[in-house]
């Protein structure tokens, strides 16, 4: 079992897309590992020696923030614009899409489930 950054990495992925479950790590950065490791990305994670995991690990420590530093930097972020009180800090303390997203008909991810509104009820047109 490969354990890096606190996270147990899938045994039956390749390297490159196994070290995306780790928070912080995408595509990319993982490709980037293995290519300066010189790890082939289409070999297995079970097919990895246990020195090759360790290079892994230590580079991954030593270059990047990951998992529970990265999480705490970003609640700390937000909590510093909601202190400050300018509009990106009010708009995540009503949790409502931050980055200029229209709210009128969209935004149901950021928003929450609809709440109908009671005594709403459509009149029928008169003639």
């Amino acid at each position: 079992m490969a354990r890096i950054a606190g996270i147990n990495i899938p045994q039956n992925k390749v390297v490159s897309i196994a070290l995306t479950y780790i928070h912080g790590i995408g595509l990319h950065s993982s490709k980037k590992i293995c290519e300066q490791l010189n790890i082939p990305s289409s070999k297995r994670v079970n097919e990895l020696s246990e020195e090759q995991v360790l290079k892994i690990r230590e580079f991954i420590d030593a270059n990047h923030k990951v998992e529970g530093d990265l999480r705490r930097e970003i609640s700390i972020n937000i909590k510093r614009l909601v202190d400050l009180a300018c509009y990106r800090g009010s708009r995540h303390k009503k949790k409502l899409p931050v980055r200029g997203q229209r709210t009128q008909c969209n935004a149901r991810t950021r928003k929450g489930k609809a709440i109908a509104i009671a005594g709403k009820k459509l009149t029928p047109l008169k003639k």
